[in-house]
């Protein structure tokens, strides 16, 4: 064994035997074992609670490496967002280690480790594609999609169910050693992503590698094969058979990766927009992909923008931007006095929501919030004297106010609708009710209309 596994043999044997799914049997492989004059790392890189884990398999008596965009992040001199562990204990042996954990997942079952503030995911070591991989813990569709992975082997194994080359480095911290099976850190060097294996074959096998592949070219500038990006454009219709559950949570990563307008681009040139969003794709026209005035991409900008500062940003306002201008264009089909009616727009909302989710899966929680940013456009637009101040602390406002700044940077609005606006957030009390008032004076909401009173006959009766 590589890398500071140092269990004596026949325990190794011993377990491989007992292990419920474990192979007995590896693939010939010739990995390249960089030490820290090579590969220039250093344990101190990784967060407290990824070492402690790590140290805890090991003194347990098992192996445990580092693996994935972790080891990736910290070539490329990035801040990982998280440390993922792999080992070769099997989830009910990682769950003696850590009672506090909890495995999850039924495709590839996995453990999740809390480790103070942070929740570290450790897997076991998977079977490659080799004859056990068809047994029925590693099921396949007629398709070959891989239903369920829960053959567990060896690191030798393990690297051939890695996707690209770039994500199956394995730092082991506790030698501060990385084995490079695939000559990864070339790759790394070089700029470029490479599928480990027949690219068509790993495609087949999960469809959602290709949005990967678009998310890793976005936010890590790593360049494509032309065949490769011909095999996504082809085969792009291949993600309609992923589940919708999984897909939402892929779009977030994409788009919430800090290079959300880079990744919208890839997505549309590769033909995988308009499988994730077919209404919204459809319903794009030229004024929708101007960066000047697309709703859409002013509101990746900004998201982008303020991943780079490290704000907070939520779900909600992304999928209010990508769906908006089906939702107006549903709205648009009523009649005119009636096409910015609040019921209407609600209306529109739920169908277009509705038929959207049928590809991602948008959850319950978001949607919600999604429908009341759109809702409170009219409210926001109409400005009733009596209802600024609730919409001031309505706990939606924020993210609508940016929303109605959207629409006004891209010409659906007068940009003194958003001045206004911004304007009576940032004035002390008395010019805020001054500016209330002087609303109600100037007629700019319309009045009820009161009914006139019908008079009583001299007998009483109306």
């Amino acid at each position: 064994m590589f890398g500071g596994c140092q269990i004596p043999l026949i325990k190794k044997l011993l377990k491989s035997f007992a292990a419920k799914g474990r192979p007995q049997r590896a693939d010939p492989v010739d990995p390249r074992l960089l030490g820290p004059e090579v590969h220039g790392l250093s344990p101190v890189q990784v967060s407290k609670g990824a070492r402690q884990v790590v140290k805890s398999l090991a003194d347990a008596g098992y192996c445990a490496d580092l693996v994935g965009g972790c080891v990736r992040d910290l070539f490329l001199d990035k801040r990982p967002k998280d440390f993922d562990v792999v080992t070769d204990a099997s989830p009910e042996e990682v769950r003696q280690v850590f009672p506090r954990s909890r495995i999850v997942g039924r495709r590839f079952r996995i453990v999740h480790v809390r480790a103070g503030r942070e929740v570290i995911e450790v897997s076991t070591y998977r079977a490659g594609n080799e004859d056990e991989a068809e047994r029925e813990d590693s099921a396949k569709n007629k398709f070959g999609r891989i239903l369920r992975d829960n053959v567990f082997g060896t690191r030798d194994q393990d690297v051939h169910r890695r996707d690209f080359t770039v994500n199956a480095l394995y730092y082991d911290i506790n030698t501060n050693t990385v084995v490079d099976y695939m000559r990864g850190l070339d790759d790394i060097e070089a700029g470029r992503l490479r599928f480990i294996g027949d690219p068509l074959t790993r495609i087949n096998e999960d469809p959602v590698r290709m949005l990967r592949a678009v998310r890793f070219k976005a936010k890590l500038g790593l360049s494509l094969d032309s065949d490769l990006e011909d095999l996504c454009r082809n085969h792009a219709r291949l993600i309609r058979h992923v589940p919708p559950a999984r897909l939402f949570d892929e779009v977030l990563k994409l788009f919430h990766s800090g290079h959300g307008v880079e990744a919208f681009w890839l997505l549309r040139e590769f033909g995988l927009l308009a499988e994730l969003f077919p209404e919204a794709a459809r319903s794009y026209g030229e004024k929708d992909l101007d960066p000047n005035t697309g709703i859409v991409l002013k509101g990746l900008h900004n998201t982008d923008l303020r991943i780079s500062q490290r704000k907070p940003v939520i779900a909600a306002f992304l999928f209010a931007c990508v769906f908006w201008r089906a939702v107006r264009l549903q709205c648009d089909q009523q009649e005119e006095k009636r096409r910015n009616h609040p019921q209407i727009l609600q209306r529109a909302a739920f169908d277009v929501l509705g038929r959207e989710t049928q590809r991602v899966m948008i959850p319950r929680r978001v949607s919600t919030v999604v429908v009341e940013i759109w809702d409170m456009q009219s409210r926001l637009e109409t400005r009733r004297p009596r209802m600024i101040e609730k919409l001031l602390e309505h706990r939606r406002f924020r993210a609508a106010y940016d929303f109605l700044l959207l629409r006004s940077e891209s010409g659906e609005l007068d940009p003194r609708l958003a001045t206004w606006w911004t304007d009576i957030q940032e004035c002390d009390q008395p010019s805020r009710q001054k500016m209330i008032k002087e609303l109600g004076s100037s007629g700019s909401p319309r009045k009820r209309r009161k009914r006139p009173r019908r008079s009583k006959s001299p007998n009483g009766n109306v």
